[in-house]
């Protein structure tokens, strides 16, 4: 098990790393960010990963490596954060306000921020898509994802990419390895468990603010590819939306020591 983690992370990082080591070093890469971002899980979620963001002019790549997630179910995950130089932040459990034990999206929001891009496998990245769960990665059957994609961003999150972080949605609170409604209905869509949509990990990028007081709200970021949404294709993802990714920061960080 172990060695399979390793071998995946190895595999997404391998040229990121090499593109933020060699920075600056190579023709052509002085407009070339890379940012490493380690997901640690909310609401005890048991989900952790590791995602490297590459910018590239408006290009901007996107690799997770996740574990932990609700097994066969979509995860629905985004970039969110200020494009207006406004400070937000991973939420702590204290932002639980109704007593639920469960930081759900509308309880999180004020501290990381409104959906700048949805993390989709294709089709539209705006925020019109958050909940696009048909559009959305897919765990394997051991809560195993791999995610990667090369998208179009507006010049506002280019100039802000330091100030953003990655959010993913989806728990299983009662253990049964599905979406169910015991902790109730989502705020978002009321054809959704509330666990479909609750945030699962937050991770911020290198360099972003911590501990500010987040103000403001957030631009939407724009994908490189056309989509609309429809309440059809939503009641579609009915019982499904997004969880979180695995401990792959340790595993690079063995592989590195190994000479891997």
């Amino acid at each position: 098990m172990k060695s399979r983690r390793t071998v995946r992370i190895a595999a997404a990082t391998a040229l990121p790393a090499a593109l933020v080591l060699g920075f600056g070093g190579v023709a052509g890469a002085a407009d070339s960010q890379s940012y490493q971002v380690d997901l640690a899980q909310l609401n005890d979620s048991g989900a952790s990963g590791t995602a490297m963001l590459t910018l590239s002019g408006k290009e901007l790549t996107v690799k997770i490596e996740a574990e932990g997630l609700v097994p066969g179910a979509p995860h629905a995950q985004h970039i969110h954060g200020s494009t207006e130089g406004h400070d937000f932040h991973c939420p702590k459990p204290s932002a639980d306000k109704n007593g639920d034990n469960v930081v759900s999206t509308a309880e999180g929001l004020p501290a990381y921020g409104d959906i700048n891009i949805s993390l989709t496998t294709k089709g539209d990245t705006s925020k019109a898509s958050g909940l696009a769960v048909d559009r959305m990665p897919v765990a394997d059957s051991k809560g195993y994802m791999s995610y990667e994609r090369t998208l179009t961003v507006s010049q506002k999150v280019a100039d802000h990419i330091k100030d953003l972080h990655v959010v993913q949605h989806g728990i299983d609170t009662n253990k049964n390895k599905k979406y169910d409604f015991n902790k109730g209905k989502s705020e978002l869509d009321p054809k959704l468990p509330q666990e479909a949509t609750a945030p699962a990990t937050c991770g911020m990028l290198a360099g972003a603010a911590v501990g500010s007081v987040p103000v403001g709200g957030v631009e939407t970021g724009t994908g490189n590819t056309a989509g609309t949404e429809s309440p059809q294709l939503l009641a579609a993802g009915g019982a499904a939306a997004a969880a979180a990714v695995g401990v792959l920061a340790v595993a690079r960080r063995r592989t590195a020591r190994s000479g891997l």
